[in-house]
């Protein structure tokens, strides 16, 4: 006996199970920030973790970054079907304001934060890379260095766009004050 009887599917396995365990979640809320149809999202999911089961491999498994690599470029594929959802706007909407630095921001009642429509005109005032990486902030939750993996851009590129975006925002939405770094 060699010692080396243990089953490679059974390894392939349980380290796909791993990965799918620490990751469904978070791979799966980032989907729904674009899609609608939870069936479709459902769809989507399915079809990253497919790609990832026949990609993986068990030395180095795929963390949350590439995951959600894989399921960009799925959802550029479906791109026509893909649209903007509430949830989004609402993590946007509150991740905002609570970010200004004047007393009791994050603490507003919701009536006195901007409404949906603001927040969504505040947005149409970045670019398309600046609301990418507003979304992967305050609705995906990445920090600048996931950020910067995903995107594949230099951390400090990432870090001065997310401020500048915020900035933008801020300014769009009539908050005052600087996010603290």
């Amino acid at each position: 006996m060699t010692g080396r009887s243990e089953d490679p599917n059974s390894l392939h396995d349980e380290v796909f199970t791993r990965v799918f365990d620490a990751h469904w979640a978070a791979l799966r809320h980032h989907i729904e920030g674009v899609v609608e149809d939870d069936d479709e999202v459902t769809e989507i999911v399915s079809a990253v973790f497919l790609e990832a089961w026949t990609h993986l491999d068990v030395a180095k498994p795929m963390g949350r970054v590439r995951l959600l690599r894989m399921a960009d470029r799925e959802l550029r594929a479906r791109s026509g079907r893909a649209t903007s959802r509430r949830a989004v706007l609402d993590a946007v909407h509150h991740g905002m304001a609570g970010t200004a630095e004047e007393p009791g921001a994050a603490d507003r009642p919701a009536e006195e934060l901007p409404d949906r429509d603001s927040v969504l005109r505040a947005l149409g005032v970045l670019t398309a890379r600046q609301r990418r990486i507003i979304m992967l902030a305050y609705w995906d939750g990445l920090t600048e260095g996931e950020i910067s993996e995903l995107m594949r851009y230099p951390r400090r590129g990432v870090r001065t766009m997310l401020r500048r975006a915020e900035k933008r925002m801020r300014d769009a939405l009539g908050l005052e004050g600087e996010r603290e770094g």
